[in-house]
């Protein structure tokens, strides 16, 4: 199944349709069967206050400039986010050179190739970043679905912390992945 979709920037003055969006998203977390994609207890897993102000605010921060964000909805054609996809500065120093990815996709759309163009999209963006060389990503190491489309989009493990979580009586792990950003010529 493939589903018509645009993929738009996201700016923090139209961020509330995505805020709605990300709160119903991250309330998926673990609900009904899914896997827990989030490091999160269910009970925690909202998207609000700090958490959606500090979101929001990254937006405006100067490219490369400490905490900066890019993010990215994948929307259908009656405006609906069905997914999204950003870009964000690593927090430690000497690391400009490097972003994480941080990704969802709705349930109900899954397998239909939004994720696959999201992270396209995203990749295509850093890559048209001189100083970036690098996408990294953290995801739970009981999240087989993300995994497999993350190798599949060219990530490859860098790690794991094994039993970094006990989450609800579950210990579960953290699987690091990266991207190097070829260009034409190198």
């Amino acid at each position: 199944m493939s589903l018509p979709f645009s993929i738009d920037p996201l700016h923090s003055d139209a961020f509330d349709p995505f805020a709605a969006y990300l709160a119903d998203h991250v309330a998926d977390n673990g609900r009904d069967g899914l896997p827990l994609f989030q490091p999160l207890a269910r009970a925690e897993s909202r998207f609000d206050g700090e958490r959606a102000r500090a979101f929001r605010d990254a937006l405006d921060v100067s490219l490369f400039e400490p905490g900066w964000r890019r993010a990215w909805v994948a929307r259908l054609a009656d405006g609906l986010i069905i997914g999204h996809v950003d870009l964000r500065a690593r927090p430690e120093a000497h690391t400009t050179h490097r972003c994480i990815l941080g990704m969802g996709v709705d349930p109900a759309r899954r397998r239909a190739g939004v994720g696959a163009g999201l992270l396209a999209h995203a990749r295509d963006w850093a890559r048209s970043q001189p100083a970036l060389d690098w996408i990294d990503l953290q995801v739970l190491s009981s999240n087989d679905s993300a995994i497999r489309l993350y190798r599949r989009s060219g990530f490859v493990d860098t790690g794991e912390l094994v039993d970094l979580f006990r989450i609800e009586g579950r210990s579960m792990g953290f699987r690091s992945m990266a991207l190097r950003l070829m260009r034409d010529g190198h």
